[in-house]
C-alpha cells in the first residue's frame, strides 16, 4: 500500500511538473483574448480605459480583418484625431502594429492597424501574396474605413509605417493627401531589398531570380505549386546563429519564438514568406521612386545600431518637399528592438506623440 502511495505521489508529482511546463511555454496569443502579443496588451475590454475593436471591411473584394483602438472614456459624439498602423512585412496586426496602436490610443487618438491583404486573417489567395501595390492599398483601405468610424476627425488623420509598412507608407502619401502628418519606424524598402539583397548583397544574382519569379508565376498560371521564399519549421539557434545580418537573426527570434502568431493563413507563424512570384513585382518597384510628391509633414526614426539605417537614410534625404521633416535615431536600439524593447517604444511614442500634437491640429 505504501509503495502504491508513493507511485501515485510520484505520478502526481510528475503530471503537475508537466503542467508547469507546459504553462510556462505558452505563447502570449494563447493567453489573450485578443491574440495579441506584445507586453501589456489589453486583456479585455473596461469601460473608462482603451479598448479593442476588432473589425472586418472589404477592400477590393476580400475582407480585410482589423483592430480599432479607442481612447479612453471614448465618446463617439466626440471628434478625435486618427492614426493608422501599417505592420511590417511578415507581420500581423497582434504584434508591433497593435502595441503602437495601443500605445497611441492611451495617447488620445483613435487608430486602426490591419492584415495586409492575402496575409495574416485577411482574405486572398494563394496566401502570402506580397505584391507593393497590395500593400499600397491596404493603407488607403485602412484610411476608408476609419475616416467613417464614429468619432473620427477626417481633417485630423496620419500614418505610422514600421519596417516594410514604412516603406509602403511613404509611397501610399504620395498621392493620398488625407494624411496630414507622416511617420515611419525602422523603414524597409522592400523592393530595393528584394532587388538588391540586404546591404546590396545581392547584385550578382538580380537576373537569376527574375528568371525564377518567372518561372514561378507560370507554374501557378498553369495550375501548379505555388512556390515561396521562406517558410517551413522555425529556424534552430545554429541557424539563427549562421544568418549575415543582425536583423534577420534579431527578426527570426521576434516572429518564430518572442513574439510568433500563427494568423498567416498556411504558415504555422507570421515571419518573411511570400510568394517566389512577388518578386516579379517587388524588384521593379522603390519606396523612394517619386517621393518628391511627400509634401506632408515627415517623421523618420529608427535604431542607431539598426544595420537597416541606410534605407532610412536615403529615403529622408530624397524627400526634398516634406514639410518639417526629421529623422530621430533612438540611441542604442537595432532595428527589431524598436518593435518591443520598452526603453525604445518609450521614446519612439514620445517623439511620435510630439509630431502628431504639433501636425495633427
Amino acid at each position: 500500500m505504501r509503495k502504491t502511495k508513493a507511485i501515485l505521489a510520484v505520478a502526481v508529482l510528475l503530471t503537475m511538473t508537466t503542467m508547469v511546463k507546459a504553462q510556462s511555454i505558452q505563447k502570449p496569443y494563447e493567453t489573450n483574448p485578443f491574440t495579441l502579443v506584445y507586453e501589456g496588451a489589453i486583456t479585455k475590454n473596461e469601460k473608462g480605459k482603451v479598448n479593442i475593436h476588432p473589425v472586418t471591411y472589404k477592400l477590393n473584394g476580400l475582407d480585410i480583418a482589423a483592430n480599432v483602438y479607442t481612447p479612453a472614456d471614448y465618446d463617439p459624439a466626440k471628434q478625435y484625431p486618427a492614426i493608422v498602423v501599417a505592420h511590417p512585412n511578415g507581420g500581423v496586426k497582434e504584434q508591433v502594429a497593435g502595441l503602437y496602436a495601443q500605445r497611441l490610443a492611451e495617447a488620445g487618438y483613435i487608430t486602426i492597424a490591419a492584415d495586409a491583404a492575402y496575409q495574416g486573417a485577411s482574405g486572398g489567395q494563394p496566401r502570402n501574396v506580397d505584391k507593393p501595390q497590395n500593400r499600397v492599398e491596404d493603407i488607403h483601405g485602412m484610411a476608408d474605413f476609419i475616416e467613417t468610424y464614429k468619432g473620427v476627425d477626417k481633417e485630423k488623420l496620419g500614418v505610422l509605417g514600421i519596417c516594410g509598412g514604412g516603406g509602403y507608407t511613404l509611397k501610399a502619401v504620395q498621392t493620398d493627401k488625407r494624411f496630414k502628418a507622416v511617420a515611419t519606424l525602422s523603414m524597409f524598402n522592400s523592393g530595393m531589398v528584394r532587388r538588391n539583397g540586404f546591404m546590396n548583397s545581392q547584385y550578382a544574382t538580380i537576373q537569376e531570380r527574375l528568371r525564377q519569379a518567372t518561372d514561378a508565376r507560370m507554374e501557378e498560371a498553369a495550375g501548379g505549386k505555388v512556390k515561396y521564399v521562406g517558410g517551413g519549421p522555425a529556424a534552430t539557434d545554429e541557424q539563427i546563429a549562421k544568418l549575415p545580418f543582425e536583423m534577420y537573426r534579431e527578426g527570426a527570434v521576434y516572429y518564430e519564438r518572442s513574439h510568433a502568431h500563427p494568423n498567416s493563413g498556411a504558415f504555422p507563424n507570421s515571419g518573411g514568406v511570400y510568394t517566389v512570384s512577388s518578386l516579379l513585382d517587388l524588384m521593379s518597384w522603390d519606396a523612394t521612386d517619386q517621393i518628391e510628391l511627400i509634401d506632408q509633414p515627415l517623421l523618420m526614426m529608427a535604431g542607431s545600431k539598426a544595420d537597416s539605417f541606410y534605407m532610412t537614410a536615403d529615403a529622408f534625404n530624397k524627400a526634398i518637399n516634406a514639410k518639417n521633416k526629421e529623422l530621430f535615431l533612438i540611441p542604442g536600439a537595432t532595428h527589431i528592438e524598436t518593435y518591443w524593447k520598452p526603453e525604445y517604444v518609450a521614446q519612439a511614442l514620445s517623439k511620435l506623440e510630439g509630431f502628431y500634437k504639433l501636425n495633427l491640429k
